[in-house]
Formats: C-alpha cells, sequence, structure tokens
C-alpha cells in the first residue's frame, strides 16, 4: 500500500505526508456506519475541504478529524446504514 501511495502522490507531484491510518480508518466508518458507496465520495470530499483550506498536512488531518466526528454522529443518529440512505420506500 506505501508503494501505491508513493506512485499515487508522486503521479500529479503531490508533495503530502499523508497519515494513512487517518483516512483509512474515516473511510471505514463512513462505509459501515453511513453507506460503503459513500466512503469514496467522502474521501474526495476530505480532499476537496482540505484543498479549499490551503493543503497541507495540517488541512488534510482537520478536514479528515472533522469527517469522522460527522460520521460518528450521523452513525450514532442512524444506526441502522439501511435507513440512513436517505432513500423512501
Amino acid at each position: 500500500m506505501r508503494r501505491w501511495i508513493t506512485a499515487a502522490k508522486a503521479e500529479p507531484g503531490v508533495d503530502l505526508d499523508l497519515d494513512v491510518p487517518a483516512p483509512l480508518d474515516m473511510t471505514r466508518l463512513v462505509a459501515h456506519g453511513v453507506a460503503r458507496p459513500a466512503a469514496p465520495s467522502t474521501a474526495l470530499l476530505v480532499g476537496c475541504t482540505a484543498a479549499r483550506a490551503g493543503g497541507g498536512e495540517t488541512a488534510v488531518a482537520d478536514a479528515d478529524r472533522r469527517t469522522t466526528a460527522l460520521a460518528e454522529r450521523w452513525t450514532a443518529q442512524h444506526p441502522d446504514p439501511a435507513d440512513a440512505s436517505g432513500r423512501t420506500p
């Protein structure tokens, strides 16, 4: 996985020391507590949020922490992920 992250950062020229466990924990929480398909889009939104905040390790970590907290609140308020999809029967 580290080799992939290194290659994925190098391709666009991103110089970022990524804390890999944090986004993995966040996407796992979203996938299991919100909805599995929401995990990749949420990861993208974390990146966009970090970029809007100026980018860098601190912005990524802050966006990840805030999104993790949101996912934890969401999971507590919607204990059944199937009910949290927003779809009406």
